[in-house]
């Protein structure tokens, strides 16, 4: 299958990018969630959608894998949740950047291939991301699809109690960080979950790039971006939402809410799914963009 990759830039941040098969088919660029690298979609997944008639790319967003990293010392996760829960604001703390500069670095992958408009496709964070595009940039968009993501609301898509503690990675050694993330994938990934398969995908992303600080940085971009439910509603990009009845981090009325507010919007549930993208469903998860991308025609 071809191949290629490069680094796009948006001003002074570079993000690392590549792209699989026929460039003449439509493209979609796959956006990952909070602290997650470009390789979790696998080759699997990568073959699947190009035989299904896409150009797939991916990217790592600024702050992970092999793109850009933020310079100082974040606050910690569990410092900015406590902080936002208690004033619904940052406070003295300080983003960096927020969705509206990652969704424009999504638009310098692009602008690197030469792609005018693109399918978009981002879950958790990424949904979050692609939510905004929609919104800003709705003229290099063929469609919008948001996975187990929410509107920034306050109140909407909350995690439980059990599943906000995976949500903070630890560990102090390579072994530690991998077994804690695989049990936090345990807690978050539904019915489908898979042990081999998580273990994998952590020890890959820790060899590739263990980069603890993007995760907390990116937690502060999203807290900084706020409710996103007003402009949701102006949004005219053909929408899928997918979203598991088993999230336990952005629980199912995330979802709800997303495709509620968004004109036309197709809710897609699947049942056995949590906050992950578990491998039995990936043959559905093309269908939907498909019969997504023959909407948008």
């Amino acid at each position: 299958m071809p191949q290629m990759s490069g680094i796009a830039c948006n001003g002074d941040v570079e993000l690392h990018f590549d792209a699989h098969g026929d460039s003449s088919n439509p493209p979609v660029l796959f956006i990952n969630g909070l602290g997650s690298q470009s390789i979790n979609f696998l080759p699997a997944w990568i073959n699947g959608f190009c035989q299904g008639g896409f150009y797939v790319i991916r990217m790592d967003n600024r702050d992970v894998g092999l793109s850009s990293k933020t310079p100082g010392e974040p606050e910690s996760i569990d410092a900015a949740l406590e902080q936002w829960a208690k004033t619904r604001s940052l406070g003295d703390f300080h983003a960096p950047y927020d969705l509206s500069d990652m969704a424009m670095d999504c638009l310098a992958v692009l602008d690197a291939l030469e792609i005018k408009q693109a399918h978009v496709w981002g879950m958790s964070m990424g949904g979050m991301i692609v939510q905004t595009l929609a919104i800003n940039h709705a003229a290099r968009l063929l469609s919008m699809t948001t996975v187990m993501s929410t509107t920034g609301e306050i109140g909407v898509g909350q995690s439980t109690p059990e599943a906000a503690v995976g949500l903070v990675p630890t560990g102090d050694d390579r072994y530690s960080v991998i077994k804690n993330a695989v049990e936090a994938r345990r807690l978050h990934g539904g019915a489908l979950f898979d042990e081999e398969w998580a273990f994998s995908l952590e020890e890959a992303a820790y060899d590739r790039c263990h980069h603890p600080n993007g995760r907390a940085w990116q937690v502060l971009a999203v807290l900084a971006s706020g409710s996103r439910a007003e402009q949701l509603r102006s949004i005219t990009v053909p929408t899928m939402v997918i979203h598991g009845r088993m999230d336990p981090l952005i629980q199912l009325d995330g979802g709800e809410a997303t495709a509620t507010l968004i004109p036309d919007a197709e809710l897609v549930v699947y049942d056995q799914m949590g906050h992950d993208t578990p491998e039995p469903l990936w043959d559905s998860y093309v269908a939907d963009l498909q019969r997504l991308a023959v909407r948008a025609q």
